[in-house]
């Protein structure tokens, strides 16, 4: 029976994914998350096989979810599930340790076999227009803590609800703050949710 983590920020969302999941034989929702970090502690208690994990979610991206799952659980594969077509989120998908990315709009046809795909050991990635997979982009000059803060930041929490979210000290945040502000060359608050917006990393 393969377990599958469900996390999504939308409560109707899950809900339809859930049942989607369960009509299929050998397959069971073990767990569930609203937001990216919620996602990433299910996963350390569940151990799930497969975490689907939508990429817009609050506190937390999928994609900066993904990458702290394979981190803590290495045996569970992601998947993630996505609205965006772009390829750049894809290839930031599969940076992240992610084996897979479904289109939502697609989800009705191809999760069920991308979840048995990614929980074999194989990679499933929706047809994109122009989508080469081997194309090298360019990195993100931000490390991925950075992009964590940053995202937090643009959601408008403070520097000690990111230090408690992201467990470290509210020295070190200012300390990422600073880094990011530099190597953006940006000034403040307005500049940085402007970046974390076209960075996709927060919805405008």
């Amino acid at each position: 029976m393969l377990k599958i983590l469900v996390a999504d920020d939308h409560g109707i969302v899950r809900s339809g994914l859930k049942m989607l999941i369960e009509r299929q034989g050998g397959m069971t929702v073990v767990a569930e998350a609203e937001d990216g970090v919620d996602a990433v502690a299910a996963a350390q208690q569940a151990r799930p096989d497969v975490a689907i994990l939508d990429v817009a979610m609050p506190r937390m991206t999928g994609i900066q979810a993904a990458r702290e799952i394979r981190a803590h659980c290495p045996d569970t594969a992601v998947l993630l599930l996505s609205m965006h077509d772009d390829e750049r989120y894809v290839h930031d998908a599969l940076r992240a340790g992610a084996s897979g990315y479904v289109l939502k709009r697609q989800a009705d046809a191809e999760l069920i076999e991308a979840v048995r795909s990614v929980a074999a050991g194989g990679r499933f990635v929706s047809a994109l227009p122009g989508l080469d997979l081997d194309a090298d982009h360019e990195s993100d000059p931000l490390t991925p803590r950075e992009l964590d803060v940053v995202k937090l930041i643009a959601e408008a929490h403070t520097n000690k609800q990111i230090a408690e979210t992201l467990h470290v000290s509210e020295k070190t945040v200012e300390s990422h703050r600073a880094n990011v502000l530099s190597k953006l060359g940006m000034r403040d608050r307005v500049e940085l949710v402007r970046y974390a917006i076209r960075r996709g990393l927060v919805e405008p």
